[in-house]
């Protein structure tokens, strides 16, 4: 038989070649696979060190801070309106608008007519004259001018029901210096007579008569910041000075301006007030008002027989820029507005909304109502059964207590104690 035919075989050498082929082809794949995963690795981390090392590599855009939404640390734990207290509503009757607006003037009120005095228009302008408002009818008139001499704001004044008394205060707008010159109006002829000036000069001093007696204490120093502590004394009489100096009296425990100063009962009371105030930059020729610090207190503090001070119970909370805010019905002190602490963060003034009564007979404190926006500087007065108030500078609005418009308007609310 024949045999089959034998297959063909390639020559050994050929297939050293192919495997040697197949060996180089794998590890070439191989050496390609390593070289793309380090290369990619590598790659990362350069692109992580470019976006804080090269200049020639620009990061994201970042979204700029917008400053109007930036609110301090802790401003959401504070409302703005959280020095206001609980208080019962009252209504409120709009009256006739004072002939200027007025931001620290003062009033002085004599029967049925409200005297009101000097204050600042504006921060660059002053008011010198006086401006009388009449409670019978509820109309103003009556403008007459004051000495050229005299203060413009930050003034001491009383009355002994005819005769009006004028200590002292700020000459001049912005944060001038202030003045030692004394006054008295006689309310009945218009015209005005000077008093001996006071040892140094002073801002909004605490001012009372007593006992036959001007007692001016407390205020600003010179530099309107400084509290001063010392107490003066005049014996004065239907309009005139007794004596030709003042008498040095026992100091006041705490100084300091913008303090309501009564006599009731034949006790000598002082009520509210501040350390410190705006003072003039340094340097400026028109005195610029710049703000300082400033302390708010709540402290009372009672002149007695032994001519000695003793502590009352305080305010429902520090108020100040109360001088001519209140009146006494029925042996009842009434204060209405004011200024109290500061915010705690945005470290912004804070208007007082509330009408506080202080109860002489029993000595306690209690609200008894609410303005129609918190205010500061008011001028108060009571007529038959009506508690006015009038001009002063009111709040930004019912959820912001911070000072802003100088107002000049009058109103009214039935009170029943």
């Amino acid at each position: 038989m024949a045999r089959p035919a034998a297959k063909a075989r390639p020559p050994k050498h050929l297939v050293a070649l192919a495997v040697v082929a197949v060996l180089g082809l794998v590890i070439v794949v191989d050496f390609l696979w390593a070289s793309s995963s380090s290369a990619s690795s590598s790659t990362v981390w350069s692109s992580r060190l470019t976006l804080s090392t090269s200049p020639a590599v620009q990061a994201p855009p970042v979204a700029k801070e917008n400053k109007k939404d930036k609110k301090p640390v802790g401003s959401m734990d504070i409302n703005a309106t959280f020095a206001d207290l609980p208080a019962p509503e009252l209504k409120w009757e709009e009256m006739a608008e004072a002939p200027v607006v007025r931001l620290d003037g003062a009033a002085i009120q004599i029967k049925n007519l409200l005297y009101v005095f000097a204050g600042y228009g504006t921060i660059n302008h002053v008011h010198s004259h006086v401006d009388i408002y009449n409670f019978s009818d509820n109309t103003w008139g009556g403008r007459f001018d004051m000495p050229k001499e005299m203060a413009h704001s930050h003034l001491g004044m009383v009355t002994d029901g005819r005769f009006i008394y004028v200590v002292t205060g700020q000459y001049g707008p912005q944060c001038r210096g202030p003045t030692a010159r004394n006054f008295v109006l006689d309310t009945e002829t218009k015209e005005w007579h000077d008093l001996p000036p006071l040892p140094v000069p002073r801002y909004a001093p605490a001012t009372q008569l007593w006992r036959g007696r001007l007692h001016v204490m407390g205020g600003s120093k010179e530099d309107r910041h400084e509290p001063g502590l010392e107490h003066w004394s005049l014996a004065v009489k239907d309009g005139k000075a007794l004596e030709k100096e003042w008498r040095s009296e026992i100091p006041i425990p705490r100084g300091g301006p913008h303090r309501a100063c009564v006599v009731a009962n034949d006790k000598l009371l002082v009520i509210g007030g501040q350390e410190g105030d705006f003072m003039a930059k340094p340097g400026s020729p028109i005195f610029k008002c710049v703000r300082r610090s400033e302390v708010v207190y709540s402290n009372i503090y009672m002149l007695d027989d032994g001519m000695t001070w003793k502590e009352l119970p305080p305010m429902p909370k520090p108020d100040s820029h109360i001088e001519f805010a209140w009146v006494n019905v029925n042996n009842s002190l009434i204060i209405a507005g004011g200024t109290t602490d500061k915010h705690p963060i945005t470290k912004k003034m804070v208007l007082v909304g509330e009408v506080f009564r202080f109860n002489l007979d029993t000595l306690e404190w209690s609200v008894i109502g609410r303005l129609p926006f918190r205010i500061k500087t008011t001028l108060v007065g009571y007529w038959d059964g009506w508690l006015y108030f009038t001009s002063g500078q009111r709040d930004k609005g019912p959820k912001d207590p911070s000072p802003k418009k100088v107002v000049g308007c009058m109103f009214r609310t039935k009170l029943h104690l």
